[in-house]
């Protein structure tokens, strides 16, 4: 499974980005002559994040990528056999250099699919020497990744479907993994693009992004264009000193808005000429380094009229402090009595883009009705997901040997469900979701039209449910170590996510105080569940 062709498989995550007591239990299972055993793993999570009803599935594609180039390196080997005691068998070693991913077998959720607690995201056998290795590099890549799309979806939802949302947390983010990974999953999510280049040329994530008030502050107004002349957006005619026009503009602008031409801060004026001469055909104006009103507005017209007698249209302006709904609410009114004072049509629709520490309530603030607001830039709120830090999924055994395995503990809520299982979704004749159903593999599926009896989680008793249709959950991705189908792209996975989120009933998809959704066993599994809980009681 060698993914020589494939550095950001490599860039993922390393064999040796796991727990010790990963390679400590190696050791034991190989000591014990049970390293080729055939096992089974599940990875899921006990609760929704959030507060939530739902979570969404991510990170199939980075754990794919990690699988296919898991090898331990000869510096690995040496960094372990320091790490463990030094009579260490070197045959264990001798075992450790040859291992690689081609006896596993993955099963998924597809990337984007809504998930609940219990329902595995990703079921993992092969040999329990390496499956158990698997452990904690997988927990790393689905956790956080799911978690992000989780948060982006909810922002999403709060936001509504016209609001463009802009994720440009890079710099808030918890490291240069965190944010590769943040930007990639919140676009999967429901954002829009990302600041993070690297997410560009990487995951294909599209790019966005225009200028700073470091920009802004860092001209004094003082200085010359060395070239101030601009063609024609048609390419023919004369150029123009597009500086010079400027200036004559803006004479017109501050008589307009009842300023005195002294008001707008040159420098500022400065930095949107120098801004518009590079990009003329996508100039945005940062409004708010000195004064809105007085300042960045008059400048940010003036510059996008010069460029208008040019045949350019400006893209858009920026707010980044102060009471943002209002301000936009403000700008907006200027933008249409300049549009019909100039007899500029576009300019009354010129989008609005704000940013500055936007959390939910801010974001269900900005997207009311009436807001005035196109364009939503969030960084830490969803980089870092303030509500809850991480989703807390587990890697469960669930069988070794054919035999299936079960946790108990003295916290019921931390018991597992054993064996291994296949996932359905039972949906009504409506299209409507009615509930998750966990059974063994051995049973046969669902059949619509057919009663069913199940077992809710947490529930004393049994219900019967007649599902209109059954969807399969889970999918066959990895097969003895070989790709079973072509990964979905992330754009794809990204609509998928949409697609899965509209099913959701409403009630569900509520982001405060939800129903939440019901997952249940078969009555084979409950039966199973109860007799190994009794037989471990004894």
């Amino acid at each position: 499974m060698a993914a020589e062709q494939d550095p950001e498989g490599r860039a993922a995550a390393r064999p040796l980005l796991t727990d010790l007591y990963q390679a400590t239990m190696a050791l034991g299972y190989w000591r014990a002559g049970r390293a080729q055993e055939q096992a089974e793993f599940e990875l899921f999570f006990r609760q929704c994040p959030f507060g939530g009803a739902f979570a969404l599935a991510a990170g199939l594609r980075d754990c794919v990528r990690f699988l296919r180039a898991f090898r331990l390196r000869e510096a690995d080997v040496q960094f372990l056999a320091s790490a463990l005691p030094s009579d260490t068998d070197p045959a264990f070693f001798e075992h450790l250099r040859a291992l690689d991913c081609s006896g596993v077998t993955v099963r998924a959720l597809p990337e984007g699919s809504l998930a609940f607690p219990g329902v595995p995201l990703l079921q993992v056998s092969g040999p329990l020497l390496v499956v158990q290795l698997l452990e904690t590099p997988l927990l790393c890549l689905v956790s956080y990744a799911s978690l992000i799309a989780t948060n982006a979806a909810r922002l999403r939802l709060i936001a509504g479907p016209d609001k463009r949302l802009l994720e440009m947390g890079l710099r808030r983010a918890q490291g240069p993994d965190g944010g590769l990974t943040a930007s990639t999953y919140s676009y999967l999510g429901g954002f829009d693009a990302s600041s993070n280049v690297l997410a560009g040329q990487l995951r294909g994530v599209p790019v966005a992004g225009t200028l700073a008030h470091s920009f802004v502050t860092s001209f004094s107004g003082r200085e010359a264009p060395p070239d101030p002349m601009l063609a024609p957006a048609a390419g023919q005619g004369f150029q123009v000193d597009l500086a010079a026009s400027v200036e004559m503009w803006l004479e017109r602008v501050c008589g307009h808005l009842g300023l005195s031409v002294q008001e707008p801060h040159r420098g500022e004026r400065a930095a949107f000429v120098a801004y518009a001469l590079a990009f003329p055909r996508a100039f945005q104006g940062l409004l708010d380094t000195y004064s809105v009103r007085r300042s960045g507005l008059p400048n940010f017209l003036a510059v996008a009229l010069a460029l208008q007698e040019l045949g350019y249209q400006a893209v858009g302006v920026r707010l980044d402090s102060g009471d943002l709904l209002q301000q936009a609410q403000e700008i907006r009114g200027v933008f249409r009595t300049a549009a019909a004072q100039f007899g500029v049509p576009w300019l009354q629709s010129v989008p609005i883009a704000v940013s500055n520490n936007i959390d939910e309530e801010e974001l269900a603030r900005l997207a009311q009705k009436g807001s005035e607001v196109n364009v939503i830039g969030i960084g830490t709120s969803v980089v870092t997901c303030p509500r809850q830090p991480s989703l807390g999924c587990v890697y469960k055994l669930v069988s070794v040997g054919g035999q299936p395995r079960m946790k108990l503990t003295e916290d019921p809520k931390k018991q597992t469900l054993p064996g291994s299982k296949a996932a359905f979704r039972l949906l009504g004749s409506d299209g409507s979701l009615l509930l998750d159903v966990l059974q063994l593999a051995e049973e046969p599926p669902p059949q619509a039209g057919q009663e069913l009896r199940v077992w809710p989680q947490g529930a004393r008793e049994s219900r019967t449910v007649r599902p209109a249709h059954v969807e399969p959950l889970l999918r066959l991705w990895v097969k003895q170590g070989q790709l079973c189908e072509p990964l979905p792209s992330l754009a794809e996975s990204r609509a998928f996510a949409q697609q899965s989120l509209h099913r959701l009933s409403p009630a569900h998809r509520r982001l405060e105080q939800p129903v939440l959704y019901e997952v249940a066993l078969s009555e084979k599994l409950q039966a199973l569940v109860d007799r190994l809980s009794a037989r471990g009681a004894l």
